[in-house]
């Protein structure tokens, strides 16, 4: 079994859930903060490769609903602009731009599962790191575990509560639109062939990142014809 698979049955199998009872109350647009992060068209332009910076950081879900798509499961879309802290290094702060969208479902215990649909990218910015910005796919399955609610914010209105994959509650957010603001359900973007760079932490941890390369995907028998010659060479 798969290291993410086990990990993801696992989770299902154990995290506290406080489920809602209705998962259509998640369908719409939703931001945390000032709600200067959103999905849709003014964050990211994946025939680009690009964003366009907020004015401030956040995050934002948009979901469709079940019976809005034609076939198969539902739409989300996540935009999510981050910054990450270095207490030995005060000056080395990473931003982080992120944007990712496919497919979602619910397990039976009440977690989300997000599927992405595979052009999905971000754009990491680390004054101290050797390439102090870069641009690199992103489309990691996801889960939404412990349930989610909404309420009511005296100030800000409808809220969401979500939590990520380790039960740890994610930023309140507020309702956007009652619609989904996203980008087309489609493919936006055409994926390139990205290096996968192993890196194993202190705690004895894996993590992968994939740097984009400068080659555009070729059908898998020109791959195999490629690899053919290589092992040939090696002989």
């Amino acid at each position: 079994m798969a290291p993410f698979t086990f990990a993801l049955a696992f989770l299902l199998a154990t995290v506290p859930i406080c489920v809602h009872a209705d998962i259509s109350v998640i369908v719409g647009s939703w931001s945390s903060g000032s709600m200067n992060v959103q999905t849709g068209s003014g964050f990211a332009n994946p025939a680009q490769t690009s964003f366009t910076y907020p004015n401030t950081s956040g995050i934002s879900y948009s979901f469709s609903s079940q019976d809005s798509t034609t076939e198969g499961d539902p739409w989300y879309e996540i935009a999510r602009y981050r910054f990450t802290s270095n207490g030995s290094q005060p000056n080395c702060i990473t931003a982080v731009m992120n944007w990712v969208h496919g497919t979602y479902a619910q397990a039976d215990n009440g977690s989300i599962i997000l599927t992405p649909n595979g052009d999905g990218y971000q754009q990491i910015q680390d004054p101290c790191a050797a390439v102090s910005n870069f641009i690199e796919n992103y489309n990691d399955t996801e889960l939404l575990a412990n349930g989610y609610y909404t309420f009511t914010d005296p100030t800000l209105g409808l809220a969401l509560q979500l939590y990520a994959f380790d039960g740890s509650p994610l930023a309140p957010m507020y309702q956007v639109s009652s619609t989904p603001n996203m980008l087309p359900t489609q493919q936006l973007r055409n994926v390139t062939v990205a290096t996968q760079v192993i890196q194993r932490r202190g705690n004895g941890v894996q993590s992968s990142r994939s740097i984009l390369a400068n080659w555009t995907l070729v059908p898998t028998a020109a791959v195999v014809v490629l690899l053919l010659a290589v092992g040939s060479s090696l002989l």
